[in-house]
């Protein structure tokens, strides 16, 4: 029975611990899970990516730490684009049903799942009670996640809605985020993203919420009817960057200024860390010889010993030079 067990909800309960693996491993059928409003901590198992049919994955305000898993990027409901195809097919069955019994409702539903969900997409939490073949949606947010943003997670190209804010996501946003053609919300806010938007992301015809505030993000907001049309707020509290719908960037100096402080910077921290290398190598390798010769006696010894044949051995050599050329001016100077 669990594994035709099609959706899965206990959100806003006290449910603590960590997020069992065996969701991943036993519910295969799953298309909607939500565990948000929880207490449950840890990281999020990689498993989760084998629900294959997974819909809508809502983790959103619990207490999860870790990277968000590389193989996110693998759910097979969300790669696909073709959802559309499925809407089509379902409005055909239900012309057909007055004129063919047979099309029931079990028929229909083996065809397209039919349900109503929650989903907090483009800044609101709405009910999406439409079929549920058209809703592709991750919501992480507000928990404490870091590290990078995974590129594989652009290889979704048929997700609708993406929700991270409310973490601590650090790097760059992939340029690669041009290619989810079909993301209609995206909220990377109150995170510490930085570097420049992806001039992609203009390709995003569909894209009606974006929210990207308080991170770091500097340079130009790539031109695009899309990108310039949303409100200024979406892009509030970076404090690097310009273009419209901000404050022009004066004909390109404001980014220039940022993006040469910021290689400015990163030479000096290569160049310090470069120079701390060296002299930590040389005090290292000083005292190694120094330590060894003043405390063993007979390394010491031989270490002497050593420096002294050594000087005799160029002594002698200059002292035959020497002679050598002495030899040779008297001769020269009795056959004249």
């Amino acid at each position: 029975m669990a594994k035709k067990l099609v959706t899965l909800d206990i959100s806003k309960n006290k449910l603590s611990g960590s997020i069992p693996i065996w969701i991943g491993e036993n519910l295969s059928s799953l298309i909607v899970l939500c565990l948000r409003s929880n207490l449950f901590h840890g990281i999020i198992p990689a498993q989760l990516a084998k629900l294959s049919s997974l819909q809508i994955l809502d983790l959103a305000q619990n207490n999860l730490s870790g990277c968000i898993p590389h193989s996110f990027g693998d759910f097979k409901a969300m790669v696909v684009t073709n959802h559309t195809q499925w809407w089509s097919l379902f409005s055909i069955l239900s012309v057909a049903e007055p004129f063919f019994p047979f099309f029931n409702d079990d028929v229909l539903n083996s065809f397209v799942y039919l349900e109503s969900v929650l989903i907090s997409a483009k800044g609101l939490q709405m009910e999406y009670s439409k079929v549920l073949s058209l809703a592709t949606s991750i919501d992480l947010s507000n928990n404490k996640l870091s590290c990078e943003l995974p590129e594989k997670l652009t290889k979704l190209h048929g997700l609708h809605f993406l929700n991270l804010s409310g973490n601590h996501l650090i790097g760059k946003i992939p340029e690669s985020i041009g290619d989810m053609k079909q993301i209609e919300s995206l909220d990377l806010s109150t995170n510490n993203l930085f570097g420049t938007i992806p001039s992609s992301m203009s390709t995003l015809n569909f894209l009606g919420h974006l929210n990207l505030s308080h991170n770091s993000l500097s340079g130009k907001i790539p031109s695009s009817t899309q990108l310039q049309s949303f409100d200024p707020s979406a892009y509030n509290s970076n404090h690097g960057l310009c273009g419209s719908p901000l404050q022009n960037c004066a004909n390109g100096t404001h980014y220039s200024q940022v993006t040469n402080e910021e290689e400015g910077k990163g030479d000096w921290t290569e160049m310090l860390w470069l120079y701390i290398g060296l002299t930590m190598g040389f005090i290292t390798g000083f005292w190694m010889i120094i330590g060894t010769i003043i405390i063993k006696q007979t390394i010491r010894i031989a270490y002497f010993r050593s420096i002294d044949k050594v000087h005799d051995w160029i002594y002698v050599k200059m002292v035959v030079y020497s002679e050598a050329e002495v030899n040779f001016l008297k001769k020269e100077l009795r056959s004249k």
